[in-house]
Parts: structure tokens; C-alpha cells; sequence
């Protein structure tokens, strides 16, 4: 397993099928930590909460012994324990990481210039959270009713789905079809 100060997240970017759906090939950067075979991973986001052993790891198609943060990699798992894995969930070290549907936020919008308008209290955004996509309602903090391009403010947010979250992690969100701005996680709600 990962160590302690350091534990493995991998995005999961794509997955396919192998030897008659009984491996699943699941494909991404691994963010942080290090994972071995047999080592086991955690599948979280949209519900899931798997723990499954890694069967084996490859780097283009060739085996590796080990990922470390920064590679790009498919983590070859036992496709019947892993039936419903998709874009967007995340795998990392048992407990390390939780899923969550609500969350607050410092946010900023982008110019008029780069398509941004406003934002207003209830409005349903598509929110990008790794290569996860998820709709959320936004509840600005500040009196005014709507915040506009080229400010920032305060937000909570409440997602249709679950996904891994993280205080400090970086998203992106979209309004009516174009890109509106930018945030970071400040807090995790239950």
C-alpha cells in the first residue's frame, strides 16, 4: 500500500474490457502515492465504494512491476468485481479519500470576453471535478443575488452525484454551454 503521508489517487480516465469482460483495464495519471499488483484500491465516486485487489499494472501496453505519481497507466482489476467502473471515479487507498454531494467553495469567473455571464443563487451548473462531469445547484454566501463575470465569491454547492472530493482540489464549471469560471474546495459537507 501507499505510504501513509502519501496515499495513491488515480483518476479514472477510461476503461475497457478484456479476455471476455473478465478484466477491466482501467486508465489514468496517478496523482500521488505508488501502487503495486496486489496491492489494494478503493473505487470511489458515483456510489461505488469497491475495495478491489490490482491484478497486474501496464505502462503502453507493457507490464510494470510498479506506477508511481505522475505516469500514466492501466490498472488491470478482476472484472467481475468491478461491473459499474466509470470516467470520473477515482481509485485510491482504502479510506483515504470520501465522496461527496456538497461542498463549499471560493469561485471566480472568467470575462464577458471569454463567455462568462452571471451566476445567480439556485442556478444548475455543470461542474468538471477531475474527469469527472456532475450538474450541481450553486447557493452564493454574499447578500447580492448574483455574482458577475470577473468577480469572485463564497458558494455552496450541491451535486446530483457523488464524487471524490478533497479540501484544496481545483475544479471547473460550465453555464448554459460555455465555460463561467473556476474554484477550489474550502469545505466538505455531509
Amino acid at each position: 500500500m501507499a505510504a501513509v503521508g502519501n496515499p495513491f489517487l488515480m483518476c479514472v480516465e477510461d476503461v475497457f474490457c478484456r479476455n471476455q469482460r473478465r478484466v477491466r483495464v482501467l486508465t489514468g495519471r496517478i496523482e500521488r502515492g505508488r501502487v503495486r499488483p496486489g496491492d489494494e484500491v478503493e473505487i470511489v465516486g458515483f456510489d461505488a465504494g469497491t475495495i478491489v485487489a490490482v491484478g497486474g499494472i501496464e505502462e503502453g501496453r507493457r507490464r510494470i512491476d510498479e506506477a508511481r505519481a505522475g505516469m500514466n497507466v492501466g490498472l488491470l482489476l478482476p472484472g467481475a468485481a468491478v461491473t459499474t467502473v466509470e470516467r470520473g471515479q477515482v481509485l485510491v487507498a482504502p479510506g483515504s479519500v470520501g465522496e461527496h454531494v456538497g461542498f463549499t467553495a471560493d469561485i471566480a469567473l472568467l470575462s464577458e470576453e471569454h463567455g462568462a455571464g452571471e451566476v445567480r443563487s439556485g442556478d444548475r451548473l455543470q461542474f468538471h471535478i477531475r474527469a469527472a462531469t456532475v450538474l450541481g445547484a450553486v447557493m452564493l454566501h454574499q447578500e447580492t443575488g448574483a455574482l458577475q463575470p470577473l468577480h469572485k465569491g463564497e458558494v455552496s454547492i450541491r451535486l446530483e452525484r457523488p464524487v471524490a472530493l478533497e479540501e484544496g482540489q481545483s475544479f471547473a464549471f460550465r453555464h448554459h454551454g460555455h465555460a463561467v469560471g473556476s474554484g477550489i474546495v474550502t469545505g466538505l459537507l455531509r
